[in-house]
């Protein structure tokens, strides 16, 4: 089964990207937004709509499968690739994917998602949003063709033998990280919570103090209302190298806070 064409339409991501850089550096929230000028590359404020891309590729029977192109919160920061904008990755896609996919057999899916993750347009390599964006659609073709789910393909492509359990599922917070522990702890969720700290002055504090007394409430919290003493949550806090601002990246200071 052979891909006829593709067909790109631009969408909005169920979140926003934020200005990480611009947000260490002292931005404060004004409502939903934050006040502050934008420092890294694209961004045209320091919270702005996440843009995206629909992804579909008609099939030879008529079938459509789909993959969206969408990149994460802080795009450009810590090495990630840079604000993902759909009217960049649409022109991307339409000057040098379509050459490359149309006509393409979609009845396996590894080969040709290795060719889109290995894939340089000018020497660099495609946009992280549009790799996931289109191997997702690639899967979701082959998925379609030999009629068996997405999951079925991937685990006969890559040999994985099955095991059945239960997958952890981690919850985010964003800032409302009280409330919404709430919510996590009468759900039962398995890891949590995220918490959100990427400002030193009101979310770390200059000593750490903010995040130990946050975390001393978020396992009080648990033992008050959870229902069971099973549940025994695991913590994971982002914390986006505030902790290496405050010591300097002094290891030892920052083990030494860690283990304290």
């Amino acid at each position: 089964m052979k891909i006829t064409d593709i067909i790109c339409s631009k969408s909005l991501t169920g979140f926003y990207n934020d200005d990480q850089a611009a947000i260490k550096q002292g931005a404060t929230h004004d409502g939903f937004t934050y006040v502050g000028e934008p420092v890294t590359d694209k961004f045209t404020s320091i919270r702005q709509k996440g843009e995206a891309i629909s992804i579909m590729l008609l099939l030879e029977d008529g079938q459509v499968a789909l993959g969206d192109a969408t990149a994460v919160q802080y795009s450009g920061a810590g090495g990630r690739d840079p604000l993902f904008l759909s009217e960049e990755g649409i022109a991307t896609i339409n000057e040098f994917i379509k050459p490359v996919l149309i006509g393409k057999d979609v009845s396996e899916f590894k080969g040709l998602a290795e060719q889109i993750d290995c894939m340089k347009v000018n020497g660099v390599k495609l946009h992280t949003a549009l790799r996931y964006g289109l191997t997702q659609a690639l899967l979701d073709a082959a998925a379609k063709v030999n009629k068996i789910t997405m999951t079925e393909v991937v685990r006969k492509e890559y040999g994985i033998e099955l095991d059945y359990h239960r997958i952890p599922i981690f919850a985010q917070s964003g800032d409302d990280r009280y409330s919404n522990v709430d919510k996590m702890i009468i759900k039962e969720v398995e890891v949590m919570p995220h918490a959100l700290i990427n400002h030193v002055e009101t979310k770390l504090g200059l000593n750490g103090e903010i995040l130990a007394e946050y975390v001393a409430w978020l396992r009080g919290r648990v033992m008050q209302l959870r229902t069971s003493h099973d549940y025994n949550p695991i913590f994971h806090i982002d914390v986006y190298g505030t902790i290496g601002i405050i010591f300097d990246n002094n290891i030892e200071k920052m083990y030494n806070y860690l283990t304290g």
